[in-house]
Parts: structure tokens; C-alpha cells; sequence
């Protein structure tokens, strides 16, 4: 165990140093105004120089063949500097819905240039206003149409559907929900305004797009289901990053800021507010490793659904908390278009509804545990 803890912390100083050199606060800023959303040499590096975007993805189809705790160690570093880049698509989503899939030829084919870096990938998965774990809410449908199928609906809040070059989508065949690959040059798309400019989502029509079956007709609920637990994870490590480092611009700032020949940080109420960050973080932090322990290789149980759910709904409310608390420590200056809170802040409340909202993730807890009856 100690051993993986220093490779952990070794990874950790890695991307840390990686990050803060290529996303700075102005280069969030500046991305977060293009439709595209990245820097592609930016995304590059994370491909080639650090192995990163094929993180999870087997050696055998190019990748590190990593787990979702090294994987959480990335996230969480990522979160701390609020970086635009089709990570949590294209590295996560995509790769674990190809390898839950069973699909080896598939696998194949797509996996190593989604791990290289050179294919962006994204699931899409929700429709209309629908949560995106309601499964039963998926009304695209797929017809086939010789050796392949063509499909028809529109998905809603697809990340970097706007730019991604492979759609795996989710549709809805008469013998259930299935997973299809898709050209995206096929299909309308366009960018959707959000609250987060740093994460870009995407309206996708399909009207008789052609589209390649991954894996077993009707057998992608149980798949999908898991990916979204695995993308949870990954995004509760990413909200417990982004809240830590809304209690260090906190606490810096109530070291340096004077009020009354004092600084503020020495008043109760401030003591008091870094006080409950400094808990929430750290309990943010300790559910997001647990969550990514239990779903590491070596630690598979029947509780990887249940911790992925707590790591949620606690770094959501935590990470929303944080950020809040933020702009009110810094005061005026906390509240103005220059100063970086409104940032974390727009990120946190965005990311406490993607895949699956807090509501969604807290009723799932209840339920498991007895404190409501299951449906």
C-alpha cells in the first residue's frame, strides 16, 4: 500500500507541475470563450508526453491499463485548475463504454486512437429534460437497415458532442437499449449555452443517421449503467480537486487581506468558515479515494454502485459549498468578472448535475441502505 501511495503522490506532482504551466487561469479564460473548448496541443501533451488520455485504456489496445485510483489522482488534479480539455469524454466515458461493451473488435479498432489522443470520443446518453441515469427516458430508437442501423432521435447535454469525432450513443432497439457508433459528420450538432463555459455540451440530432453496433443488441443498460457509475467516480475526484483549491485561494486570501490593521483571517467568523471548508474538503477528498478504491481491479465488490453515489452527492454539495464560500470571503472583489471564484463556482454548480443529479445519487443511497423502499 505504501508503495502505491508513492506512486500516487509521484503522479500527482507530475500532473500538477503539467497543469499549472498549461492552464492557467488566463488560458481557461481564453478557451472558455471558443466553441471548441481546447487547446489541442495542450491535448496532445496529455496523450503523448504523460500517457494520460489512454489512462484506463488496457495495454493492449495502447493504453496504461490503469485504475479508477490513478485515475481519480488525474481528475482531482485537473478539477484544482479548472482545465478545458474532453478528458472526462473522451478519456473516461468513451474507453469504459467500449471496454463494458465486450466488444474486442471494436475495442480494437477505436480504442487506440482514442488512447493516442488523435479520436475524441463522447457518450451520449440523455434526452430532453430527463436525468441523464434515467435509463427509461432513452427514446432514441435504432432500425436496422441491412448490416448496419440507422437511428433517430436527439440526444441533450452530450459533452464535447460539439467537437467529438466518434458519437457512441444509446438507443433503443426492439430487443432494448444498445450502443452504436456514429459518425459525427453524419448527424446535426451545435454548442448549447451553459453556466460553465469550461465544459462544453452539445444538442445531437439523428435523423436516419447510419450507425454501427457495439457490442450485443439490447445488452447496453447494465453497461451503461456501470459507466456512468465509473464517470462518477472520476467526477467526484475532479469536484473534491476543485474545492480544495477553493479553500486555498480562501485561506490565502484571509492571510493577506487586512481589515481594521488586522487580517481578516484573524476574525472568528472567517476562522470559522476556512474551518468547515478545511472538514468538507477532507471528506470530499477521503469519498472520492474510497469510491475509486472500491472500483480499482483488485477491489471489486458489489459497493462500487452505493460509494460511487456517496462520493457524488457529498463532493457536489462540498464543492457547491466551497466555491460559494469563496466569493463571500473575498469579499467585493470575490463577486467581479477578474477574480477566478465565479469560475469555480459556475463549475460546481454545473458538475452537481452531470451524470446523475445530487437528488438522483442521494435517493440512490436511500434506497440501497433501506431508508426508502425500491421501486
Amino acid at each position: 500500500m505504501s508503495d502505491r501511495n508513492d506512486e500516487h503522490d509521484e503522479l500527482r506532482k507530475v500532473v500538477r507541475a503539467f497543469l499549472e504551466n498549461a492552464s492557467p487561469s488566463s488560458e481557461v479564460r481564453r478557451l472558455a470563450e471558443t466553441d471548441e473548448g481546447y487547446d489541442p496541443d495542450v491535448w496532445r501533451r496529455l496523450a503523448d508526453e504523460l500517457g494520460l488520455v489512454g489512462l484506463i485504456v488496457p495495454e493492449r489496445f495502447g493504453g496504461a491499463g490503469a485504475g479508477a485510483a490513478e485515475l481519480a489522482v488525474v481528475m482531482a488534479e485537473m478539477g484544482r485548475t479548472l482545465l478545458c480539455a474532453p478528458y472526462l469524454s473522451s478519456a473516461v466515458l468513451a474507453p469504459a463504454a467500449l471496454l463494458e461493451s465486450g466488444d474486442d473488435a471494436a475495442c480494437a479498432e477505436l480504442l487506440p486512437n482514442i488512447a493516442d489522443g488523435s479520436t475524441i470520443a463522447t457518450l451520449a446518453v440523455a434526452e430532453d429534460n430527463s436525468d441523464i441515469r434515467d435509463l427509461d427516458a432513452v427514446w432514441t430508437t435504432a432500425r436496422a437497415d441491412g448490416d448496419r442501423h440507422l437511428l433517430f432521435g436527439t440526444k441533450e447535454r452530450v459533452t464535447d458532442g460539439y467537437t467529438a469525432g466518434l458519437l457512441l450513443t444509446v438507443a433503443r432497439t426492439e430487443k432494448g437499449l444498445s450502443l452504436f457508433a456514429v459518425d459525427p459528420e453524419a448527424v446535426e450538432r451545435r454548442p448549447l449555452p451553459a453556466l460553465d463555459p469550461t465544459r462544453k455540451l452539445a444538442r445531437v440530432h439523428f435523423d436516419r443517421t447510419p450507425a454501427r453496433l457495439i457490442g450485443a443488441e439490447g445488452a447496453a443498460e447494465g453497461a451503461v449503467a456501470r459507466v456512468l457509475d465509473l464517470g462518477a467516480v472520476a467526477l467526484a475526484a475532479e469536484q473534491a480537486g476543485g474545492a480544495e483549491r477553493c479553500l486555498e485561494l480562501s485561506v490565502g486570501y484571509a492571510k493577506t487581506r487586512e481589515q481594521f490593521g488586522r487580517p481578516i483571517g484573524a476574525f472568528q467568523a472567517i476562522k470559522h468558515k476556512c474551518a468547515e471548508l478545511l472538514y468538507e474538503v477532507e471528506s470530499a477528498k477521503a469519498a472520492a479515494q474510497d469510491a475509486a478504491r472500491l472500483w480499482s481491479a483488485d477491489a471489486a465488490t458489489g459497493e462500487q454502485g452505493l460509494a460511487a453515489s456517496v462520493a457524488r452527492a457529498y463532493c457536489s454539495e462540498a464543492y457547491v459549498h466551497a466555491a460559494a464560500e469563496t466569493i463571500q470571503i473575498h469579499g467585493g472583489i470575490g463577486y467581479t468578472w477578474e477574480h477566478d471564484a465565479h469560475l469555480y463556482l459556475r463549475r460546481a454548480k454545473s458538475s452537481a448535475l452531470l451524470l446523475g443529479s445530487t437528488s438522483w445519487h442521494l435517493e440512490r443511497v436511500a434506497a440501497d441502505i433501506g431508508l426508502v423502499p425500491t421501486a
